[in-house]
């Protein structure tokens, strides 16, 4: 478990703290009628889990994410609005609270209430679902009550600033009548008779080629609390070339995963298909697994980190859609925290050699890793060859290892791999995402990091809610993973994504993850 620091300044302000906000109201107007239209959707991978909180594809999630409400949601501008929770805060250091909606059913007829928040919040706690990224951001959590039907309270064993917002946005809530009867919620398939309090729920699975989710009412965030899309259909496609064949086909209406840059002009002059900018707010890296050897050795770390070609990868793979976070862990398009003074690692072949030789490897004890990556993410894919090239000129063997993505996802969470590439979808709150990815025991700490006085930065920028503070302490945190190379992030990119010009009224939101596929999007879209 993670440590945390006595809390400072959040006592001095935490009882008059609270976040209000008017609900989202739902579009109105010619496009938003009720129709009887289908929307098709390509992916490139099957459901895993149909339990959200064990769950960590992009297809489990785009799927769940339709059926299980969050408490917040996010703008295209990465903040945080109400959804379920109507208004959020402290009452003191040690008690948060979300006001929810009395609006909102579970399909069965049942209210969605601080009940069912409460129960998921706490078994969460008590099962430790594996690759739940909410557990994580539960550390500091005590446990959750309803203190009334509406209102939904926390206790923390230490003050933590982040915790409503963060968990309110990434946490999806389950019926407590449906969950808490199978025990664990670690265990709980949830394979049949879904409950959904979304806009839609899973009526039918064809593993491999098809999920069919239908129509549910009502739903406040849909013109006249009905969605405008009578049934959604995921269809599986085995590749992004496929997904885009069938676009143009008139096979499906919209593709969910982010398009290949290379074939974003392509798209822009297909006939019948529109694509759009969707905000990036995540990014892509390579982190050395610092529990195998030699990866361990800064020096090593350091040469891997010179011995590759960024700005290349950006033309010649992204087509110059991304651009770099000067090696640091916190993307440029958070203003508010960004430190423009960080500097990308220098491609420099010869320096890479030199830390080597000063690791003791050489040509006499030359050095050997294996890179694992998903071959449904083409852009990885093929920057991945790139990184392997470049090494090969400093001495450096790297053994792409690229598998499917539920395959890769699993070598992921068991640790097996020299270094892992991919990226993260959404990266909204510096300090909560620095948790994650480098703090002991964080559900993302793919290198294994485990360095004090990162700890205490991150920590101690938890606790504080002087933003003033948790900038200057995020962005020493940063410029520690920079300088040691805990994570080698690589750039962030901007996003499109294609769809038929027969569909609009889409609601465009940051990264891949929610992009157009957000369930308020798909409740609003409308065919011509």
């Amino acid at each position: 478990m993670r440590v945390r620091l006595p809390f400072t300044a959040l006592a001095a302000v935490a009882v008059a703290a609270t976040v209000a906000a008017c609900s989202p109201s739902a579009p109105s107007g010619p496009g938003g009628s009720t129709s009887d239209a289908v929307l098709t959707i390509a992916t490139t991978t099957d459901v895993v889990n149909f339990n959200p909180l064990i769950g960590n594809s992009r297809t489990d999630s785009w799927i769940t994410g339709l059926m299980y409400p969050r408490l917040l949601t996010i703008d295209a501008n990465g903040a945080k609005q109400p959804y379920l929770a109507k208004d959020y805060g402290f009452t003191d250091a040690t008690t948060a609270y979300w006001n929810l909606r009395d609006d909102m059913k579970w399909s069965d007829g049942k209210p969605v209430s601080a009940d069912d928040v409460a129960y998921t919040i706490n078994s969460i706690l008590k099962d430790k679902p594996t690759g739940n990224t909410t557990y994580g951001q539960l550390v500091n959590v005590d446990s959750a009550s309803a203190a009334s039907p509406t209102r939904v309270e926390l206790k923390l064993k230490r003050p933590d600033s982040t915790v409503v917002t963060e968990v309110g946005f990434w946490m999806n809530v389950v019926p407590k009548h449906v969950f808490e009867p199978a025990g664990s919620v670690a265990k709980f398939p949830n394979n049949s008779n879904w409950v959904s309090a979304g806009q839609f729920k899973l009526t039918t699975v064809a593993k491999g080629q098809s999920y069919t989710l239908e129509r549910v009412t009502p739903y406040p965030f849909a013109p006249k609390g009905t969605p405008t899309v009578a049934k959604i259909v995921y269809r599986v496609y085995p590749d992004v070339n496929t997904e885009i064949l069938a676009l143009k086909n008139g096979d499906v209406d919209l593709i969910a995963n982010a398009l290949p840059p290379a074939q974003v002009k392509n798209l822009q002059s297909a006939p019948g298909v529109k694509v759009e900018q969707v905000p990036g707010l995540g990014y892509a890296h390579m982190t050395y697994n610092m529990k195998r050897k030699p990866l361990e050795n800064l020096k090593v770390r350091e040469a891997l980190a010179h011995a590759v070609n960024y700005e290349a990868i950006r033309s010649v793979v992204l087509q110059g859609q991304a651009v770099s976070t000067g090696s640091s862990p916190i993307p440029p398009v958070l203003k508010d925290f960004a430190d423009p003074s960080s500097k990308e690692y220098a491609f420099d072949t010869g320096l890479s050699k030199q830390l080597l030789a000063e690791a003791g490897f050489g040509p006499d004890k030359p050095l050997s890793l294996t890179m694992i990556y998903s071959l449904q993410d083409a852009v990885t894919s093929q920057w991945a060859a790139l990184v392997k090239d470049d090494a090969a000129k400093a001495g450096i063997t790297i053994n792409l290892q690229g598998m499917d993505r539920n395959t890769y996802l699993a070598k992921t969470n068991a640790g097996d791999y020299d270094i892992y590439a991919g990226n993260f979808a959404i990266m909204d709150d510096p300090t909560t995402n620095m948790a994650l990815t480098y703090l002991p025991g964080g559900a993302i700490n793919y290198s294994n990091v485990d360095d004090p006085a990162l700890n205490a930065l991150i920590t101690k920028a938890q606790s504080t809610t002087d933003k003033g503070q948790q900038k200057q302490l995020a962005q020493e945190a940063g410029k520690l993973v920079r300088d040691n190379v805990y994570d080698n992030v690589m750039y962030m990119q901007n996003l499109y994504i294609a769809h038929s010009d027969k569909w609009s009224n889409f609601i465009i939101k940051p990264s891949e993850l929610l992009s157009l596929v957000d369930p308020q999007s798909l409740a609003n879209a409308t065919k011509s």
